[in-house]
């Protein structure tokens, strides 16, 4: 097998959650070796979060914990005391990145700032990811999922005027958030390959989502305005969303006039491109009437199945919204080997998500399982550290890990 990646890259994970354990999980199982650092007896709060196997809330049994800590290795450090900040250091003087996702101003106070952290290895690479960023007028300011959709004025393309704000489902401010710090820690450490220094990466979820916005909701956030030829004018257009057919949903996705193109002609409705052209607003949002009473029954008479297809001959983004069992049976995700079982010694085997893009000449692999909590402490300051047995015992009586 080729080499991966990030092979020869050495990550301390000081993070928790969905953005931050994200972010090194991708880089995990693209070959860096990553120590995850949790608290003590606690660990990541992820840990407590559903769905839990067989509903049975353990902390080893997570089903969200396990999918994004794979490849790691796990310690615990308690980085409140004096021998938890010296151990840390010495973990930081061999490593080639820090990442972590504390509340801006937290590492400062633990005597682990970047600045600090410099002196003791100055080609180290910091990601500090957080709501805001670490420095501005928000950078303070709490957040949920929700928050950061809304304030990264996404929520404009989402919601409907009549009903209270709804998001985007899941947790993809995070989940985008993460991709954006694997990028910039890479992209750090491919500079501190250049002129072999260091330097702080800071990650704000809220520019991410803003950045990755579509551009109404961009437009909107900034200037308080949009013109009403906007779609018209940029090829961009208003999608119809989740929509239900005969046995299930589908969900279309038409952000360009070549798709409306498309799905107009196997509508039958080719006249409408004149409509939508004429009246220079071209998104469906417009054209309510015309959607209940042509566009929907058209889905209604038809399966997911026969939708899917008709839509993808003429290259229309329409896709099959899945159960869990189906994902595990559709076809295309069986071609493309994307689920995998992995091995983990308190759930046995599961599936799990696979690579989320593959590289040629760099095999994205799953090396192990996600780590016990405290399953590596033996490995990391015994055998790597050279701290002796009675060592671990005085650290772990004195709250240290």
């Amino acid at each position: 097998m080729s080499e991966q990646a990030a092979s020869d890259v050495r990550v301390l994970d000081l993070t928790w959650y969905i953005a931050g354990p994200y972010c090194t999980k991708l880089l995990a199982d693209y070959g860096a070796d990553v120590v995850k650092v949790e608290r003590p007896d606690r660990g990541d709060p992820a840990r407590n979060m559903g769905p839990f196997l067989g509903d049975d809330p353990d902390r080893e049994k997570s089903g969200l914990f396990l999918y994004l800590n794979t490849n790691k290795k796990g310690i615990t450090l308690n980085l409140k005391t004096a021998a938890g900040v010296k151990l840390f250091k010495e973990l930081a003087r061999e490593a080639d990145a820090v990442v972590e996702s504390f509340s801006p101003g937290t590492m400062a106070e633990l005597g682990l700032d970047y600045e600090t952290l410099e002196k003791v290895n100055p080609r180290l690479v910091m990601t500090s990811i957080s709501n805001y960023g670490q420095s501005g007028p928000y950078r303070d300011y709490k957040a949920t999922e929700l928050i950061e959709q809304a304030s990264a004025g996404h929520l404009y393309a989402t919601g409907q005027p009549d009903r209270e704000p709804v998001r985007t489902g899941a947790y993809i401010s995070c989940y985008q958030a993460g991709l954006f710090a694997a990028i910039g820690t890479l992209s750090a450490l491919w500079c501190r390959d250049d002129t072999g220094l260091g330097q702080h990466v800071d990650v704000s979820i809220m520019e991410v989502v803003n950045n990755l916005t579509t551009y109404p909701p961009t437009i909107k956030s900034y200037t308080g305005s949009l013109r009403p030829d906007f779609y018209l004018r940029t090829g961009k257009t208003s999608s119809l969303g989740i929509v239900p057919c005969q046995d299930g949903y589908v969900v279309a996705n038409l952000y360009s006039v070549r798709e409306w193109e498309g799905f107009l002609a196997i509508l039958g409705m080719p006249e409408m491109m004149e409509v939508f052209l004429k009246d220079k607003i071209f998104s469906p949002n417009t054209y309510t009437e015309w959607i209940s009473e042509r566009v929907l029954p058209w889905f209604a008479e038809r399966t997911t199945d026969e939708v899917f297809h008709q839509a993808q001959g003429v290259h229309v983004a329409v896709g099959p919204v899945l159960t869990m069992q189906q994902v595990i049976e559709f076809p295309q995700y069986q071609a493309r080997e994307f689920l995998l079982e992995i091995e983990h010694p308190r759930t046995g085997r599961l599936f799990y998500p696979g690579a989320p893009f593959k590289m040629a000449g760099s095999p994205w692999q799953v090396r192990s399982p996600a780590p016990l909590l405290g399953e590596h402490n033996k490995e990391i300051y015994c055998d790597h550290l050279g701290y002796s047995s009675q060592d671990l015992v005085k650290l772990r009586d004195r709250g240290t890990i």
